[in-house]
């Protein structure tokens, strides 16, 4: 053994009850980071901005997800931000390269640098920009919390994780946006009422179900070709909604049973992500050892060197 990262969890089922616990998962506040953006996506759909705008459902799923900067993806944020009316350059999200790392070297070839398009917050700050609009919200300011979208968003967040906008920290998320933070509690109570859509008021519920319903949908919009959140959702045939965020967290969204998990490795590793979450899902029965199966390389990721020789791997241990 080498390294060692402590996982905290928690899974809640359709009534709210927790059915999985580990840490603390009721007072320590933990921020969703790119976890949140179904949530945020469902705030601009309920705001009218699918029918305004004629937004396609794979459109919304790269609204909720934090893409791989590969060329459909960077289409389809071009796309919203035609739809909206509104240029490249007012997405204050930062550059970098594409996360998909054939996409990235695509661009490196041919001399290309990377813009807005191909960061993986492009879809969602088109979102919030379409939401802007839809409220005649000053747009240059969006990243701004006092800012009416982002109200808007921090409220509808609030209600699904059965919290007031008052007890949730709010602090500033990597490409710039407010993030709030949340017992995991909370936060598996959002994610349970994204995949059933209980205990929420008809028209969140609605927004919900078009934001979940596109994620199922589109999966390689969500994250990219071959990663976590696509394979995940690829393999539950319909079953599972689910988001990764930085800094070790990751959310699931069962639609049947009715569960709602999310995951915090405590130290922040994202290596660590697949063999936490992935033994917590076999644990509460929602996917079969077949589909499981399908995932076996990313339940224990093997550990290779230099020369391409597997000299280890990474698993999870209770205790």
């Amino acid at each position: 053994m080498e390294s060692i990262h402590d996982v905290a969890l928690c899974a809640v089922d359709s009534r709210g009850k927790p059915v999985l616990a580990y840490g603390d998962v009721e007072e320590f506040p933990v921020f969703l980071r790119s976890s949140a953006k179904p949530f945020i996506a469902a705030a601009v759909i309920a705001a009218g901005a699918r029918e305004r705008f004629a937004l396609e459902p794979r459109e919304i799923a790269v609204m909720a997800g934090s893409h791989g900067g590969q060329s459909f993806h960077v289409e389809a944020v071009r796309s919203i931000l035609q739809k909206i009316g509104m240029p490249e350059s007012a997405l204050q999200c930062g550059v970098h390269a594409p996360y998909n790392a054939a996409a990235a070297l695509e661009l490196e070839r041919a001399g290309i640098a990377p813009s807005v398009l191909q960061n993986n917050c492009s879809g969602k700050h088109a979102g919030i920009l379409a939401l802007c609009k839809i409220m005649d919200a000053d747009p240059q300011t969006y990243l701004d919390v006092s800012n009416p979208a982002e109200q808007r968003i921090l409220e509808f967040c609030a209600r699904v994780s059965g919290l007031a906008v008052t007890q949730m920290p709010i602090g500033v998320d990597g490409c710039g946006i407010p993030v709030y933070a949340l017992p995991l509690r909370n936060a598996a109570l959002s994610f349970m009422r994204l995949a059933t859509l209980e205990g929420v008021g008809s028209a969140d519920a609605a927004a919900l179900a078009i934001v979940r319903d596109a994620m199922i949908a589109f999966p390689e919009y969500v994250s990219g070709t071959g990663e976590f959140d696509a394979r995940l959702m690829q393999a539950g045939g319909g079953s599972i909604v689910c988001k990764a965020g930085a800094e070790g967290v990751h959310a699931t969204g069962a639609l049947d049973p009715g569960i709602g998990l999310v995951c915090k490795v405590l130290d922040g590793a994202a290596r660590a992500r697949g063999p936490a979450v992935l033994p917590a899902l076999r644990r509460l029965g929602v996917l079969s050892e077949a589909q499981l199966t399908k995932l076996a390389d990313l339940e224990r990721p093997i550990v290779y060197n230099r020369a391409g020789r597997a000299v280890g791997d990474i698993s999870a241990r209770e205790g």
